[in-house]
Parts: C-alpha cells; sequence; structure tokens
C-alpha cells in the first residue's frame, strides 16, 4: 500500500489511514462493503493473535486493487477459487468467518467524515 493515497478518519482522537478507492463506510448494521474503517481502526480478536497488536491497524488487513475494498487476509484467497478447495482451509475459513463476524452487519461505531 506504499504511495497510495490516503484519506483520513478521525478515530477517538486518532487518525486512521483509509485508502482513497475504499467503498464509503456503511451505516451500523448494514452490510459490510469492505470499507475497512473496523479493522483500520483496530485488530478485531483474533487479528490481535495473528498480529500480536492490540492497537491500530490490524496488520491482517489487505486492499485489493481489482476489488477497490478491504479485505481480511486470513481468509485467504480460497474464497473467491471456484476450484476445489481443502477441507483443512474451509474450516480455518469457517472458524475466521465466525471470529470476525462476517455477514452480520457493521459492527464499527465510528463516524468517518465527509472528504472534501
Amino acid at each position: 500500500m506504499l504511495g497510495a493515497p490516503l484519506a483520513y478518519a478521525a478515530c477517538v482522537n486518532r487518525v486512521i489511514h483509509i485508502h482513497t478507492e475504499a467503498p464509503p463506510k456503511p451505516p451500523e448494521g448494514q452490510p459490510c462493503n469492505g470499507c475497512g474503517v473496523c479493522c483500520l481502526a483496530e485488530p478485531c480478536p483474533v487479528g490481535v493473535l495473528v498480529s500480536r497488536r492490540w492497537k491500530g491497524a490490524c496488520k491482517v488487513l489487505v486492499w485489493s486493487d481489482a476489488a477497490k475494498r478491504y479485505h481480511c487476509g486470513l481468509m485467504g484467497e480460497a474464497m473467491a477459487s471456484a476450484g476445489k478447495v481443502p477441507l483443512w482451509r474451509r474450516l480455518w475459513q469457517r472458524w475466521v468467518r465466525r471470529m470476525i463476524s462476517a455477514g452480520s452487519g457493521c459492527d464499527a461505531s465510528i463516524e468517518v467524515p465527509p472528504q472534501p
């Protein structure tokens, strides 16, 4: 992500760096659109375990230039592939989806100011 343009969002007296092409944060409870605000503000419990970091952006958050959105790097690329996925990978992805609460909607109460 070096050299990528950044937008900024205030986060409890902090600034988080958001890729300028990221979609706008949806309202709380609405489906996730990959804006990345929640993971850029702080890692989820599984992100804490993997990245060994309690504050700041999660180290496993990945920006996709092709999709123009963020996604959890723990999910791997197999989710997008149509080919056969090994059982261990499917079980890992199911566990990660549960741990990051994937599919339950936006849970970030952070307010992102509009960009000029």
